[in-house]
């Protein structure tokens, strides 16, 4: 075989391959974005790595996190950097779902987030609020089941720009608005909502009591409001090293100004005056392990991070994209020690409602 017929096998075996990593395995399930489109968000593909350093940058200053005023834009920093390869690498529902034995991935997370509208009891054309709704996932999967007119609220504008795009593109733009703002200061009326719900969002509040009481406050009476909170559990340790470690990482993978304990969920619900229906944490058993995805996924981290690696190498993803995406690797290991150690849950759900009668002082 002469040099150039080599060449050539060589050039036509890595353009293959190449081509076969981005554009048949490099998308997420739900054909939400290719690897060749990741992107900083709203922030300049040149600042990427800078913004990557700055959000680092909070976490050796931990009393920055605690001011509540520092906690949006480091939130929309962290959502900025990491939209895209969460579409690219999980798919348009930015949570965790309970495995289901002869389910897909995507069959069980529907089925997770269609539970959610169950429990809040809407009927179809009623007007239900998504709070911190990401590019649209659960909503899309909720106004399709349920009928309702679903109004998300995000506080990072590229993701309202994904989420409207998706859903003219699902041909549910009809029932699905999608609004820039902050869960903590919403930008609607008293008493507008049927309902409400928000899947694994409210974590990212600096104090639950002041998402909670918004919610409580652009609810009708009588409507109900379900959320799917991150929690640590009975099982943890603030005495053990390990499980201090864990939620940690957990924390700073995430954006997280805090992780909060199962047992104040129930009491700050309370104290912004709603009642509390039910309580109860879905990743218990009989429910499979929701890390197993993230086990499961070690290989396609590899495969992607090769893909990462070799865009950030030619030019076409922003310098500082390897960064994020090995960061958020060390996450889902976190998330996984979590979860097989059962100190951590994504999925401690609460049903509240708010009376049909304001309380008595």
């Amino acid at each position: 075989m002469d040099s150039l017929t080599l060449v050539l096998t060589f050039s036509l075996v890595v353009g293959g391959g190449l081509y076969w990593f981005v554009c048949v395995l490099g998308s997420a399930e739900q054909k939400g974005k290719h690897a060749v489109k990741l992107s900083g968000g709203s922030i300049e593909r040149e600042d990427v790595q800078e913004n990557y350093n700055k959000y680092w940058s909070f976490f050796r200053r931990p009393k920055e996190i605690e001011r509540a005023e520092n906690v949006p834009a480091f939130v929309d920093t962290f959502y900025n950097l990491v939209t895209d390869i969460y579409e690219w690498g999980w798919g348009q529902s930015f949570h965790f779902s309970p495995a289901i034995p002869g389910k897909s991935n995507l069959e069980s997370t529907r089925k997770h987030e269609e539970m959610a509208v169950d429990l809040i009891g809407v009927e179809p054309g009623q007007r239900i609020l998504d709070a911190g709704c990401g590019v649209g996932g659960p909503m899309r999967a909720i106004a399709k089941h349920s009928g309702c007119n679903v109004v998300g609220i995000t506080i990072n504008e590229y993701q309202v720009s994904r989420a409207k795009a998706h859903n003219k593109k699902a041909g549910l733009d009809r029932l699905c608005e999608v609004v820039c703002g902050n869960f903590l200061e919403m930008p609607f009326e008293d008493a507008s909502f049927d309902g409400a719900y928000s899947i694994e969002a409210t974590c990212h509040a600096p104090k639950l009591e002041d998402v909670y009481s918004e919610i409580f406050r652009v609810l009708k009476p009588g409507a109900m409001y379900v959320s799917y909170e991150w929690v640590t559990t009975e099982l943890y340790r603030a005495e053990d090293p390990e499980h201090v470690e864990v939620i940690h990482g957990i924390e700073r993978g995430d954006a997280l100004p805090g992780l909060r304990s199962y047992s104040d969920i129930a009491e700050v619900a309370k104290k912004v005056g709603f009642e509390v229906v039910k309580e109860k944490d879905l990743a218990k058993p009989p429910s499979h392990p929701w890390w197993s995805r993230l086990k499961m996924g070690r290989i396609a981290y590899w495969r992607n991070h090769i893909v990462v690696t070799v865009l950030e190498t030619l030019g076409i993803a922003p310098k500082g994209t390897m960064d994020v995406h090995e960061m958020l690797f060390k996450t889902a290991d976190y998330l996984t020690r979590g979860g097989e150690t059962g100190i951590f849950s994504p999925m401690h759900m609460i049903l509240c409602k708010k009376p049909e009668k304001p309380q008595e002082s």
